[in-house]
């Protein structure tokens, strides 16, 4: 039984992610702040398949202690979903304790100092995939301010943060390639999903307030479930055909079956992907050694 590790897995994406994987008969490993959650996360999944195995580590992607304990903590993993994230910007700056803009250390750093120490725990033939987002598509990144201690703006944070997460995985993939190693690094983004479009699953996606179910009603005509917005990461970590350094999603950007498509030509650029590494290691202050 291969096992994955699900950041981020006891609700949204993520927890589909979980779901399908145990669906396909995979060990699945929920990597979360809020252990409550994470046990009704658990127990949904175990409820809709019975025979599920389920897994829980707590994870803070916030925080470089949290992070460091939880690599610890992981046995062999075969795969690697880097989905944990905040989706909805905070509207002034805010440090984490580790100094960190929280929005990219939350949905980015954190990512990057979990895979970099986690790495020994990977199998030979581990699969990486970091979830990407179509809101890269809507505007660059600066690389000199990727922190944006020049002036924050919330609606460049998550831009920013999915920019360094797509362009993470390619150039972790350009490295893999480069040491000869067998285990690869794709990216996935979801589309444009939303809750009140999937399957339901009470306690993890029956939260939102009746306005908020009202907004997302209104969308549908360009929107997927969550359920079908996991598919695409789903794909990436367990297609035999996919390799190392593909990018899957709706072939549309929005919504349909996940496909593989094109990421937009800065998070593939590898000068970008190699500036983007200086800084992680001089953010975490770790040495990412494959």
């Amino acid at each position: 039984m291969s096992a994955f590790v699900v950041t981020g897995g006891s609700r949204g994406i993520g927890y589909f992610v979980a779901e399908q994987l145990a669906a396909a008969g995979h060990r699945v490993v929920i990597a979360a702040r809020d252990e409550k959650r994470a046990d009704a996360a658990a127990a949904s999944i175990r409820h809709h398949v019975p025979g599920a195995v389920v897994d829980f580590v707590p994870l803070d992607t916030a925080s470089l202690d949290s992070v460091a304990a939880a690599a610890g903590r992981l046995g062999p993993i075969d795969g690697l979903a880097l989905n944990a994230g905040l989706v909805s910007p905070v509207k002034n700056r805010e440090l984490t304790v580790d100094g960190l803009e929280r929005v990219m250390a939350t949905n980015y750093i954190g990512h990057f100092a979990l895979v970099a120490q986690a790495f020994s725990s990977l199998s030979p033939t581990a699969r990486v995939v970091s979830m990407g987002s179509m809101s890269t598509r809507l505007m660059r990144a600066d690389i000199a301010d990727l922190l944006q201690e020049q002036g924050y703006k919330s609606e460049k944070a998550y831009a920013y943060s999915k920019h360094a997460m797509q362009a993470f995985g390619f150039e972790l993939d350009r490295r893999l390639r480069a040491s000869a190693s067998g285990i690869q690094s794709l990216v996935a983004h979801p589309g444009f999903a939303l809750d009140v479009q999937a399957a339901r699953r009470p306690g993890i996606n029956d939260q939102a307030s009746a306005l908020n179910r009202f907004g997302q009603q209104l969308l549908r005509p360009m929107t997927q479930g969550k359920d079908a917005g996991a598919a695409a990461m789903v794909r990436a970590l367990t297609d035999p055909q996919a390799q190392g350094g593909e990018y899957y999603g709706p072939p549309n950007g929005l919504k349909g079956a996940s496909k593989l498509i094109t990421a937009v030509p800065q998070d593939r650029d590898p000068a970008f992907g190699a500036e983007l590494w200086r800084l992680s290691e001089q953010w975490t202050g770790i040495q990412f050694q494959l």
